[in-house]
């Protein structure tokens, strides 16, 4: 079984911020497998369903963003899911809007969601999904970038990456990470 959490901050104040491509990834997967995300529990919004054979827990924390890891960790701990079965979808600056970039392990490189999900699952090896949101502008806060909104230019590139990541999980779990990685992570270069 695969848990497979998009991260973001609940209530509509924050939906359709930067913020937030992890919940539309959920979404996304949601509609595309038939996946009801409704059921509240261990501070989240879980579904249980398939993706192509395998058994998957879709997730959207309720904890808000910094506090990520509570939830993942209490739905790790129900389930009895290894954390290199936690496939994590967020938000990343460091990538042009819309580019994909996974990766089986690593820091949290600046992300405070991820920062909690390492803290609360005491390992940097599970793998990940960053969709980028583009640069912060200069002398803008940071904050207020990741919660601001995507210009209607951007958010039609937003749709379409919300469903290449979903593509990339089905991917990952049925042809393995490395497929996913040589498919995904060089898309937006090569048809640039």
């Amino acid at each position: 079984m695969y848990l497979i959490a998009g991260l973001g901050n609940p209530s509509k104040e924050y939906d359709k911020t930067r913020h937030n491509v992890g919940f539309h990834v959920i979404d996304a997967l949601a509609d595309r497998y038939g996946i009801d995300v409704g059921e509240r529990k261990c501070n989240g919004l879980l579904g249980r369903g398939r993706i192509e054979e395998q058994k998957v827990i879709l997730v959207k924390p309720l904890t808000f963003m910094n506090a990520s890891g509570e939830c993942l960790r209490a739905v790790v701990d129900y389930y009895r899911i290894e954390p290199e079965q936690v496939i994590v979808i967020f938000d990343d600056i460091s990538l042009e809007p819309g580019q994909l970039r996974i990766r089986m392990k690593g820091s949290a490189g600046g992300h405070n969601g991820v920062k909690s999900i390492i803290a609360h699952l005491g390992t940097q090896e599970f793998p990940r999904i960053k969709v980028g949101i583009g640069a912060k502008p200069p002398r803008m806060d940071l904050a207020d970038y990741v919660l601001s909104r995507f210009s209607a230019e951007e958010q039609k590139c937003m749709d379409e990456a919300f469903g290449e990541a979903a593509e990339a999980v089905s991917v990952m779990l049925t042809d393995g990470a490395e497929r996913a990685m040589n498919r995904y992570n060089t898309k937006k270069k090569a048809e640039e």
